[in-house]
């Protein structure tokens, strides 16, 4: 079966790669839809692990139920591509984002477990999850990336009529926005570099307003707005000049979440941080519960996170797919792409 991997900086291939092999364990879904998410992006830009076949974003029907005796052929699922170790304190403690084997062996994420960006994958019976009949196969595909939005914002406990930034406009900063109105905050503000992602936040109803990261008097022009500072910030970029934006525009004692992830080393101004004293809070992944509540969510249609795609291409399309989202001046933040179109 024809699937896609990477093959150099910013370059992929389209190759064969051979079908998923029945092992009477994990679950073998007929990959239906499949997300492009923000870390996908740093591989590709990275251009390595070579012939790493990505796709952690997924919704599909089962094809082989494995061990799972509650699930049958034909079963609408999605899954998380996780791979937490089920023994130790944070797995024990319903938090297997904390677990040190997660991301081993994470669907779409290590070459040992090839992700959705083909027709069919493998995924661990324990992580998957049945998909309402409410909630279609676009939507299967968003559930990862809206719980990872989920988990930041409980994270930030942030309080009715809290004043929020949120920094950066794809599609995980998108959902945070949206959550952080759903958890009463009275202004929602996003910054951007790009107009057209920043624009269409507020068009989306997910941001009051957004401001022009480039801007040099940008942190000026928010602490005027706020009377001081905001009571939280998101951060969604994983750049120094990100995570600088965020100390310096939260207000003292508050709280800054660090969602966005960066392969290099990113320098910030700590003095900010010690003077303020500062809540600094890492956000990665999600439990399955949030995980669970986010289908919940968009099958009773409390969330419409369909709004926030922009299209829906082949494999063929895929590079020219990345190249759209990386562009600095495309609207698009998210782009599922359809191994059967």
């Amino acid at each position: 079966m024809k699937c896609v991997a990477i093959k150099g900086i910013k370059e992929f291939e389209i190759k064969e790669l051979q079908e998923p092999s029945v092992d009477h364990e994990n679950v073998i879904i007929d990959v239906k839809k499949c997300g492009i998410c923000g870390s996908d992006i740093h591989y590709w830009v990275a251009g390595e692990p070579l012939g790493l076949v990505m796709g952690h974003e997924f919704s599909g029907v089962v094809k082989d139920p494995g061990s799972r005796s509650d699930l049958k052929i034909g079963d609408r699922v999605t899954g998380l591509p996780i791979s937490p170790c089920g023994n130790c304190d944070a797995c024990l403690s319903g938090n297997p984002q904390y677990c040190a084997s997660t991301w081993q062996q994470a669907v779409g994420l290590s070459l040992s477990n090839p992700g959705a960006l083909t027709k069919q994958t493998k995924v661990r019976p324990d992580m998957i999850m049945k998909l309402p009949d409410t909630v279609n196969d676009c939507e299967g595909a968003m559930v990862e990336p809206t719980a990872v939005g989920l988990h930041a914002i409980h994270l930030a406990d942030i309080k009715v009529g809290a004043k929020v930034l949120v920094i950066g406009g794809g599609i995980i900063g998108l959902v945070s926005a949206m959550f952080a109105k759903m958890e009463g905050a009275s202004y929602v503000a996003l910054s951007e570099t790009n107009r057209k992602r920043g624009e269409k936040a507020v068009r989306l109803g997910v941001a009051d307003e957004w401001f022009d990261a480039k801007d040099t008097k940008m942190v000026e022009t928010l602490l005027q707005k706020t009377n001081g500072g905001f009571d939280v910030v998101i951060e969604c970029c994983g750049t120094s000049p990100a995570v600088g934006t965020a100390l310096m525009t939260v207000k003292p004692g508050k709280t800054v979440v660090l969602v966005g992830v960066s392969l290099g080393t990113v320098t910030i101004p700590t003095i900010v941080g010690v003077m303020k004293e500062l809540k600094i809070l890492g956000a990665i992944g999600y439990t399955k519960e949030e995980f669970q509540t986010c289908i919940t969510l968009m099958a009773e249609k409390k969330i419409d996170v369909l709004k926030f795609v922009d299209d829906i291409v082949g494999l063929e399309e895929v590079q020219k797919a990345y190249e759209r989202l990386t562009s600095g001046t495309d609207d698009a933040v998210k782009i599922l792409v359809d191994p059967n179109k």
